[in-house]
């Protein structure tokens, strides 16, 4: 059993609620904090040790994660527990946003840049290329990761995303989170691309939070057989989306070795987050 645990993953803040897929406005982040305080005593519960905070997204209003990055800030400056990742869009139309973002990215308590696609965008839309550049470029300067989405299909499958790691990958860090998203996303990056990147020395990072339940026992076999990305793979929740108690049981079943149990739990986050 793993009693602690790093969390490389979870959000801040609650979105407003909103009529998602056509249906009648919902809220459905249910267990969103909304301040430090509820932050801090989740952390407490949980007995999460170090967390990467980010700030909540989702709806399709740039001002409210924009919005939320003081508060990951003031998480990170309030509890030496806590790293904070801004929020940046790789819109044209967010460049002014972005240009605030990006002012913080110096502040103490700055680890990372999180960037998705699931509000627009795309990595080859010629619209994206100025901001895409300043954030993988403002990242490699200042040693930060790239935090960045993936699901199934669209601007945000591991196909398309994964066109990133190959243009930036080696002078930038890139946590391509929930394990390449689901069932394509898993067979394509267990069965082959995650290894071969590393091997090409891509600085490529992923964790297993949304993971279906087969992918982290076949991930950490693949690691195991093949000698390689062992010090790649973190544990994160992506609270509110994801639940602690059932990302961290996935996880540890995964696999009865100390050493990797222990560098997927605490060591990788300490490596890439700070210890």
């Amino acid at each position: 059993m793993v009693p602690t645990a790093h969390d490389a993953h979870r959000h801040i803040g609650r979105l407003p609620a909103y009529p998602f897929y056509g249906g009648p406005a919902i809220s459905p982040d249910v267990t969103a904090r909304e301040t430090l305080a509820e932050l801090v005593r989740d952390l407490d519960a949980e007995r999460t040790e170090r967390a990467l905070v980010l700030p909540n997204y989702g709806v399709p209003d740039p001002d409210v994660s924009f919005g939320l990055n003081h508060l990951a800030l003031e998480a990170a400056q309030a509890d030496d527990r806590v790293r904070c990742g801004l929020w940046v869009s790789p819109k044209a139309a967010d460049a002014a946003r972005n240009d605030s973002a990006l002012a913080l990215a110096r502040e103490e308590g700055v680890a990372a840049l999180k960037t998705s696609f699931l509000l627009g965008g795309d990595v080859d839309d010629p619209d994206c290329q100025v901001e895409l550049e300043r954030i993988f470029t403002t990242a490699a300067e200042l040693d930060l990761v790239v935090h960045v989405h993936t699901s199934p299909g669209a601007a945000s499958d591991v196909d398309r995303v994964g066109e990133l790691v190959e243009r930036y990958g080696d002078a930038t860090k890139i946590h391509l989170v929930h394990l390449g998203g689901g069932m394509s996303g898993h067979m394509k990056l267990i069965g082959g691309r995650f290894f071969d990147w590393i091997e090409a020395g891509k600085q490529v990072y992923t964790d297993t939070s949304w993971a279906i339940g087969f992918a982290p026992l076949w991930l950490c076999r693949e690691i195991e057989r093949r000698g390689t990305g062992h010090d790649r793979v973190l544990f994160a929740t992506d609270t509110p989306w994801g639940d602690h108690a059932g990302e961290h049981a996935r996880l540890a079943a995964a696999t009865d070795d100390p050493e990797l149990t222990a560098a997927l739990f605490r060591g990788n986050f300490e490596a890439l987050y700070g210890a």
